[in-house]
């Protein structure tokens, strides 16, 4: 029994979300295999093979990987699945994008979200927004998993010593074209990596107070700023701040939420969090019920004196 991560990189060195996949992928057992497809990514390859736990690197370099398109990286994950009993890969974006494709070709149902590895074919996840737990059993020969990265500790960066085994790299399948892209600058720690993260709600009222409140305390605590849904939606913080189950799911040292009254879709992406402290003048605000310190107060008056405070 062997196991395979699709690793995610930026071709130098090997991404966060990937050591707590390497986690999940060691509690399933038998040897573990890392897959970094990539352009000129001896970096990566190198990073992942120095990863506690690892035992091979394959490395296929090509072109066509140097963006990680989806339709090219399911086609190099499929020509090589015949040799492995899991693949796995992390549970963001780009994973998500990858993952469906190579199930769906290899026709196996794939196990979405996995927040604990109970047995080689036995898994559990959360469902109905993380209300409740399923334990879900694969009988598939090849069971292909998305990692919620906030469910496992990441592995050690140091410590491993595998081998680099150089594979054939698929063709470019030609459907579809990298064109771009537009990324925004953040001096700010990124939103799922952050130790401590301040998110605001709806109860801001604009995009200027958003940032006249908010930013201070993050500044303060060198904290990443999040959003609710709501928040998001009423134009008062960017798409990518979204924390919840349709934005990223996040589990921080300390989570600060100000004036989110804590729909469940929310609770779903913060909930893990160790620490989390609530600021809501509504003394019926769902979110007192995950919090570990609660301050029914305005705001707008509590959060600039928290920041004199600090």
């Amino acid at each position: 029994m062997t196991t395979l991560v699709i690793a995610e990189h930026d071709n130098a060195s090997i991404k966060p979300s990937t050591l707590n996949t390497i986690t999940a992928a060691v509690a399933c057992g038998g040897d573990l295999h890392v897959l970094v497809a990539g352009h000129q990514a001896e970096g990566a390859a190198k990073a992942a093979a120095s990863i506690a736990g690892v035992s091979k690197v394959l490395h296929a370099d090509s072109p066509a990987f140097e963006h990680a398109l989806a339709e090219n990286m399911a086609s190099q994950v499929v020509a090589i699945a015949n040799n492995y009993s899991h693949i796995l890969f992390p549970s963001t974006a780009g994973g998500k994008n990858v993952s469906p494709r190579v199930a769906a070709k290899l026709d196996v149902a794939q196990i979405s979200d996995i927040t604990q590895v109970e047995s080689p074919d036995t898994f559990e996840r959360p469902i109905y927004a993380g209300n409740a737990i399923a334990t879900v059993q694969s009988t598939d020969a090849i069971k292909v998993i998305t990692v919620r990265t906030t469910g496992f500790d990441a592995a050690a960066k140091t410590g491993g010593s595998a081998s680099i085994e150089s594979i054939t790299a698929t063709a470019d399948s030609g459907k579809s074209k990298y064109m771009g892209s537009e990324i925004a600058k953040n001096d700010r720690p990124e939103l799922t990596a952050a130790k401590i993260i301040v998110s605001g709600g709806r109860a801001l009222g604009s995009a200027e107070k958003f940032t006249e409140v908010i930013t201070p305390l993050a500044d303060k605590l060198g904290a990443a700023m999040g959003a609710s849904r709501a928040a998001v939606d009423a134009g008062y913080a960017p798409n990518d701040w979204q924390v919840g189950q349709t934005g990223k799911i996040v589990a921080p040292q300390l989570y600060v939420a100000c004036g989110i009254s804590g729909a469940i879709q929310h609770l779903a992406g913060m909930k893990d969090s160790k620490v989390i402290v609530a600021i809501n003048k509504d003394p019926e605000a769902p979110i007192f019920s995950v919090a570990d310190f609660g301050l029914e107060a305005d705001l707008f008056q509590a959060v600039p004196e928290l920041v004199s405070k600090l």
